[in-house]
């Protein structure tokens, strides 16, 4: 018997999963992807963005053991080998290459709403600054550390990063209105007007829930760029 399987009868499932691996393995070559079995039965994959902040995306299906990482490159080839059946190998461990813990499952409460179209657009902005002012390693980080984004709601405010924003449209959480994911390039007039991406905010956490998928990072303040 293996002792890591990932098993996804769902052909449409594997899909899912394949495109969150796809989408993190663009932003780094060498990502890491953690599965985690959670309180619903369904399976939440992990990945660090490249900006400092968590990806996530829930799929269906079943895991053993419970809690395991594995290389996203090596993942995603096995996730999309033609044929492939409902087991799933997801390679040799990479345990040893995740730092730092998961954000919690619960606990968060709702902050307020905020229209994909603002925050895809905050993306394009600091893109645009990061072409002008950024180097071979990537935008430089005084722009990354920039609150860009004020929301409040519920007795609570919190602030959002430009790392933030990057990691969401990054890993294309944001759906067109026409079909597929939207990026910090395209027009922001695709994106439906009632678009909307969930702020929540719990302990030190912040969670910006979008339709394909959900961004957490820490909370914490920086000097504003940006007035919306």
């Amino acid at each position: 018997m293996d002792e890591r399987v990932l098993t996804m009868p769902d052909p449409a499932e594997r899909a899912n999963l394949a495109t969150f691996v796809a989408q993190a393995v663009r932003l780094d070559v060498a990502a890491v992807i953690r599965l985690r079995r959670r309180s619903d039965g369904h399976i939440g994959a992990w990945a660090a963005t490249g900006f400092d902040a968590l990806a996530m995306r829930v799929v269906a299906g079943r895991l053993r053991p419970d809690d395991l990482t594995a290389a996203g490159d090596a993942l995603l080839r096995a996730l999309s080998e033609p044929g492939s059946g409902s087991e799933i190998d997801p390679g040799f461990a990479m345990d040893s290459a995740w730092r730092g813990a998961l954000p919690p499952e619960s606990g968060f409460g709702h902050v307020d709403d905020v229209p994909a179209r603002v925050l895809i657009g905050l993306a394009r902005q600091g893109a645009a600054l990061a072409k002008e002012h950024g180097s071979a390693q990537g935008p430089p980080t005084s722009l990354l550390e920039q609150k860009v984004l004020d929301v409040e709601g519920g007795g609570t405010e919190v602030a959002v990063s430009m790392r933030t924003v990057f990691a969401l449209a990054g890993m294309g959480f944001v759906p067109l209105a026409d079909g597929g994911a939207a990026t910090a390039d395209i027009d922001l007039d695709r994106i439906a007007e009632d678009e909307l991406v969930r702020v929540r905010a719990g302990g030190s956490w912040l969670r910006l829930d979008a339709r394909f998928g959900s961004v957490y990072s820490r909370r914490g303040g920086s000097i504003p760029l940006f007035t919306v």
